[in-house]
C-alpha cells in the first residue's frame, strides 16, 4: 500500500539532539541534560504515599475527575487567584500534552465550518502538531516586542476561520507573559474560544501569577498541570476549567475516547493541590538555579542571558542555536535545545531547561571554567 501522500510524522524534536548528547556523555561525570523540562526534584512524600492507599486501582476512574480531585482544583483556584468556579466546570485530563494535541479535532467536529488553529509563533510544538493531526490549518501569531502574543497581528480572514486561539503565559520557551484579559476580550469579540495554557503559572517571576479565568469564564478555558508545579510529570495529572458549554462538550467527547487519569494518580493529585508550601520551596529552587546558570552561560559565552519573566527556562539569542548547542555540549557537557524547535522565529535562540540539581549545574560551571 502506498502511503506517500499521507501524513508522515516528522522527527521528534529532541531525537535530533542525540548527536550532541554523545559529546556530553563522553566527559567525566556524564551528560547534564538541560534540553527537556523534566522535573528532577522529589515530590512531596504525602503525595507518593497517597498513590498506594486510594483503593482506586481496581475500578475505572471517572473521566471528568473524582470529586475530591475537582474540589482540590476548585480550592486551589480560589486560594491562588481568587477565582470561584463550579465543580461542573472543572475536569481532569491525562496530563496536558494530550489535551493540547487532541482538542482541535474535537472542536473541528463541533464546528465543521472552521478549520484554523491560532497559536504563538514561538511556542511549544504541540500546538502546531495538534492542528496538523486534526487536519486543520496551523496559523502562528507573531510576538510583540515584549514577547507577548500580538493579537493585532491576526488577519481578519484567519480570525473568521479560527476554531480556537492558544495562549501560553508564562511562555514555553521564552518565559514571556501575555495580557490574558486582552486575549479573552479578543476571543469574545471574534467568537473564537481561547485556550490558555498556564502550566508554568506557579513560576511567575515578574509580579503575581495570573489566570485567564480572572477575566470571566465565558469563551475561555484554562489548562493546568501538576507536572511542573508538584514534580509529578510521571503521574499525568492535568485539568481544564472554564466556559460551561466548552467544558461540557469536551467532557462528553473525552468520555467516549476513554481519556482516564488513573485513580491513584487522581488521589495523589488532590493531595498535591491542597498544599502550597512545597510549591514555594520549588519556586525558590528554580529561581536560584536560573540565576546561577544565567551567570555561568553569560560569562562563558559573552552573550546576554536574561532572566525570564516566568517558567524555568533560559531563552536567549545565541546567533546560531545549533552551533551554540554543539559548542556547549562539547565544552560543558550540557545539552540544550536549539530555538528552531519552537518555530522558525527561534532559529537564533537557545532554550536551557534549568531542571537539573544544583550539583549538576555546578559541574557545568566547572567544566566551562566559570566560578
Amino acid at each position: 500500500m502506498n502511503h506517500s501522500d499521507g501524513f508522515v510524522p516528522p522527527p521528534y524534536p529532541y531525537d535530533r539532539l542525540d548527536k550532541f548528547a554523545s559529546l556530553g556523555s563522553a566527559l567525566p561525570g556524564g551528560l547534564v541534560d538541560l534540553s527537556i523540562g523534566t522535573p528532577c526534584d522529589a515530590p512531596m512524600p504525602e503525595v507518593v504515599a497517597a498513590l498506594s492507599r486510594s483503593n482506586s486501582e481496581r475500578g475505572y476512574p471517572p473521566s471528568i475527575g473524582t470529586e475530591p480531585l475537582r474540589a482540590a482544583i476548585r480550592g486551589w483556584l480560589e486560594r491562588r487567584f481568587g477565582v470561584e468556579v463550579p465543580l461542573s466546570q472543572i475536569a481532569a485530563c491525562v496530563g496536558t500534552k494530550e489535551f493540547v494535541a487532541t482538542t482541535p479535532q474535537y472542536l473541528k467536529l463541533r464546528t465543521p465550518s472552521r478549520d484554523t488553529v491560532l497559536y504563538p509563533a514561538v511556542a511549544y510544538p504541540t500546538y502546531e502538531m495538534g492542528a496538523i493531526l486534526a487536519g486543520c490549518r496551523p496559523v502562528p501569531v507573531p510576538a510583540a516586542a515584549d514577547g507577548s502574543i500580538d493579537l493585532t497581528a491576526i488577519e481578519p480572514a484567519d480570525a473568521a476561520r479560527a476554531l480556537m486561539l492558544w495562549v501560553n503565559s508564562p511562555s514555553n520557551p521564552t518565559g514571556a507573559l501575555s495580557d490574558l484579559g486582552a486575549a479573552a476580550a479578543w476571543g469574545r469579540a471574534h467568537d473564537v474560544p481561547v485556550f490558555s495554557d498556564e502550566c508554568y503559572v506557579e513560576f511567575t517571576w515578574d509580579g503575581p501569577p495570573h489566570t485567564i479565568l480572572e477575566h470571566g469564564l465565558d469563551g475561555v478555558v484554562a489548562v493546568h498541570s501538576l507536572s511542573k508545579r508538584s514534580n509529578l510529570a510521571g503521574l499525568r495529572v492535568g485539568f481544564y476549567v472554564g466556559d460551561p458549554e466548552l467544558v461540557d462538550y469536551l467532557k462528553e467527547v473525552r468520555k467516549h475516547v476513554g481519556m482516564l487519569v488513573p485513580g491513584p494518580a487522581q488521589a495523589a493529585g488532590a493531595v498535591a493541590l491542597a498544599d502550597d508550601m512545597h510549591v514555594q520551596y520549588q519556586r525558590d529552587r528554580y529561581r536560584a538555579r536560573l540565576e546561577r546558570l544565567a551567570r555561568v552561560l553569560s560569562r562563558w559565552s559573552g552573550l546576554a542571558v536574561p532572566m525570564p519573566a516566568g517558567a524555568f527556562y533560559l531563552w536567549f539569542d545565541a546567533h546560531d542555536g545549533w552551533e551554540f548547542a554543539e559548542r556547549l555540549a562539547r565544552d560543558g557537557g550540557a545539552l540544550v535545545s536549539p530555538g528552531d524547535f519552537y518555530g522558525a522565529g527561534g532559529a537564533q535562540n537557545v532554550r536551557a531547561a534549568v531542571v537539573q540539581p544544583d550539583d549538576r549545574i555546578e559541574l557545568v560551571a566547572s567544566r566551562l571554567g566559570v566560578q
